[in-house]
């Protein structure tokens, strides 16, 4: 995989003009290149982090410790200790329980609570596994501020590759109605944390940040009037994912059967758990070019190289590819700098792990 800082560097610049008043904190898990993490920080990046280790990486790549969230709302008590003694005072919660283990271990620092989302829309939605009901996220709130926290505000994620520009409303709408409800209780929260959700291109056309930023500005006056709180956004795949492209080699060509109209299968060097991982359920289809791009197109099951049947990439919805497609031809997948370095299995079935060069 191969990947372009200045493509990164424009992304950075988009979303910045787009919702000016924003602070932008980079999803690292997206892809956590030492190289990424130091044009960020110097851009000015804030950094959402999932793990004592990204934290780590992006201290190391210049960014201050006022500068990093730690997103996660599943987190040892441990990593939330060694997290504070880094000086991260910033930290997701969705239950009481997550709310307790920071009262112990990072004694008055600042909690968002994250609610749930349904996700419509997006290509790639989240699941039930973060996130309360926006009805109980006062509770939780509550509990933190009886406890010594800081009740700071309300998360939301709406889901990724999210091509609607209108997904913000609904979660802005609840996060409007937890302000009051805790402002009744003597809480007087400060941000919303907009979560990321903003696409990158690949085989289908994607609005410009900039409709996102007009959008998510609508919907913030509608719900929350004169009195804006304080944004964040959580970009990932749709600040590197555009950056990046994966060269990778036709392995075989084969079919099942004699049948005529039997479909062929394309077995790439790369699969699901070589990087591809986001093919699972044929949600993000990569563009691929090849070098007979323009030939007669047939529709194709693409598959990875492992011993595993579930190393499938497109077969429930074929891939044209050139009739003229050959073993040993060279295939380049766009899109691609995003959640496949990180996704790549270490040596399964002994194959190694991705190489990426930032250029």
């Amino acid at each position: 995989m191969v990947l372009d800082l200045d493509v990164v560097r424009d992304n950075y610049n988009a979303f910045a003009r787009a919702l000016p008043d924003t602070r932008v904190f980079y999803a690292v898990k997206a892809n956590p290149s030492p190289e990424v993490l130091h044009l960020l920080a110097t851009l000015g990046s804030c950094f959402d982090t999932a793990s004592v280790v990204e934290i780590e990486m992006a201290l190391a790549a210049g960014a201050t410790s006022d500068r990093i969230s730690f997103g996660n709302t599943i987190k040892k008590e441990r990593d939330i200790a060694r997290a504070f003694s880094l000086g991260i005072r910033l930290f997701a919660v969705d239950c009481v329980a997550e709310v307790d283990k920071i009262v112990r271990a990072a004694p008055g620092s600042k909690v968002f609570c994250r609610i749930l989302c349904d996700g419509a829309g997006a290509e790639w939605p989240l699941s039930r596994k973060f996130g309360c009901v926006p009805e109980m996220a006062a509770d939780v709130l509550e509990h933190a501020h009886r406890n010594g926290l800081e009740a700071y505000g309300v998360s939301f994620h709406v889901g990724s590759q999210q091509r609607n520009t209108e997904a913000w409303d609904q979660a802005l709408a609840s996060s409007a109605e937890i302000f009051r409800e805790c402002a009744v209780r003597g809480m007087n929260l400060s941000m919303v944390n907009l979560g990321g959700g903003f696409p990158t291109k690949y085989l289908k056309e994607v609005p410009g940040v900039s409709r996102y930023g007009d959008s998510i500005f609508r919907a913030l006056s509608k719900h929350f009037g004169n009195r804006l709180p304080e944004t964040i956004i959580e970009p990932g795949r749709g600040m590197v994912g555009n950056a990046g492209l994966i060269e990778s080699e036709v392995v075989l060509i084969s079919k099942k059967s004699d049948n005529e109209d039997e479909v062929r299968w394309v077995y790439l060097d790369i699969g699901k758990f070589g990087g591809l991982a986001e093919t699972m359920d044929e949600s993000i289809r990569y563009p691929i070019r090849t070098r007979h791009d323009g030939d007669e197109m047939v529709p194709c099951v693409l598959a990875g190289p492992t011993c595993d049947s579930a190393d499938v990439m497109y077969e429930k919805e074929p891939y044209m590819l050139p009739v003229s497609l050959s073993i040993g031809d060279k295939v380049l997948i766009e899109g691609a700098g995003a959640y496949t370095t990180t996704y790549s299995a270490v040596a399964f079935n002994g194959f190694p792990p991705l190489r990426s060069y930032v250029i």
